[in-house]
């Protein structure tokens, strides 16, 4: 992993990250986790954790995150 903190896609503040969480991935049937990022403006994004190249996705239940 980088140690650069992506901008955020909606409003490209620098993003914290906010830890791991562990999921299933359909793709491959894996229960990976997945890296969490969050910006001051409270947009909550994610990606894998073993894939950091592949693009930020929304999280879609920020609202646990918080």
């Amino acid at each position: 992993m980088t140690d650069d903190a992506p901008a955020c896609p909606e409003c490209s503040q620098p993003m914290k990250s906010g830890g791991f969480v562990l999921c299933g991935r359909e793709d491959d049937g894996r229960r990976t986790c997945r890296m969490l990022w969050r910006c001051s403006g409270r947009h909550v994004w994610w990606n894998w954790a073993d894939r950091p190249d592949e693009p930020l996705e929304p999280c879609p239940v920020p609202e646990l995150f918080r």
